[in-house]
């Protein structure tokens, strides 16, 4: 990537043209999946991971919870695909918190490029590399034994829905990581608030099988819903309430988070 070919004409108020700013803001999604070759460690997050979420839950859990594992990979696979995607929404937070510290943003805001185009193409990166998480674990999923019986237009929506959802959740991504002081507490925030929501939903459990009062709170949790909207999806049956709520759900936290992000980022940019 060199100033170059970022380099678009400013019209006189300053501002990028669309089409240039959409040039400018693929560029950086290049740039962030590029990124990739030259950090191993990234391909681990984002490949590794997963296969080792769906082994362990499929292998070491489903006995206790299903009676077998291939029955509990039934269940739970759709489960452990949000988990992880939420998970690596924080991703984005960490990277571009990191982009912050390293005055990666410092350069870049020298060049005469759409303001918006590194963090746009950061997020556009990042759900990339969501879909192909989704799409490895699918894959291992029908490996041992996992089967997609909603169809192929079943799996094409669920994954679309899927997507949407992490699209939205990335504007919490990137508020947490203008707001965080380094990646480490990046980090920290992401465990402290994922691991209860993921795991007081329906995503690897049956929700009538908890407490009254958590019932209470995993039937209106987001993660409930998209979780079951895409078992339902994958897996056939009624679906249309689960992903009705999984879209309000997910505008809902885009109205809320998208403006605070936005507002945090020309702060610091």
């Amino acid at each position: 990537m060199t100033a170059t070919g970022l380099a678009a004409p400013v019209t006189g108020s300053g501002r990028v043209p669309v089409l240039s700013g959409l040039r400018q803001t693929f560029t950086m999604a290049w740039r962030s999946l590029v990124a990739v070759k030259h950090n191993p460690l990234e391909l681990v997050d984002y490949s590794i991971t997963p296969i080792m979420f769906v082994f362990l839950f499929t292998y070491v859990l489903g006995g206790q919870m299903a009676g077998s594992p291939d029955a509990y990979l039934k269940y739970a696979l759709p489960g452990i695909i949000v988990q992880n995607t939420l998970f690596m929404t924080m991703y984005t937070a960490m990277a571009l918190n990191t982009d912050l510290t390293k005055g990666v943003f410092d350069r870049l805001r020298s060049l005469p490029i759409a303001r918006s185009a590194p963090l746009i193409g950061r997020i556009t990166a990042d759900l990339a590399k969501h879909l192909w998480a989704l799409l490895l674990m699918i894959g291992l999923g029908l490996a041992l034994g996992f089967r997609i019986t909603g169809g192929f237009g079943g799996f094409l929506l669920g994954t679309l829905l899927v997507v949407v959802f992490a699209a939205a959740v990335s504007w919490s991504a990137v508020l947490i990581g203008m707001l965080a002081g380094d990646a480490e507490k990046v980090q920290a925030f992401a465990f402290t608030l994922i691991f209860p929501i993921t795991f007081t939903s329906s995503a690897f459990v049956v929700v009538d099988t908890m407490p009254g009062w958590l019932q209470a709170w995993s039937d209106v949790n987001p993660v409930t819903h998209l979780s079951d909207a895409f078992r339902g999806l994958l897996l056939g049956g009624a679906v249309a309430e689960p992903v009705l709520w999984s879209l309000v759900w997910a505008a809902g936290i885009a109205l809320v988070f998208y403006p605070l992000a936005m507002r945090a980022y020309r702060a610091k940019v």
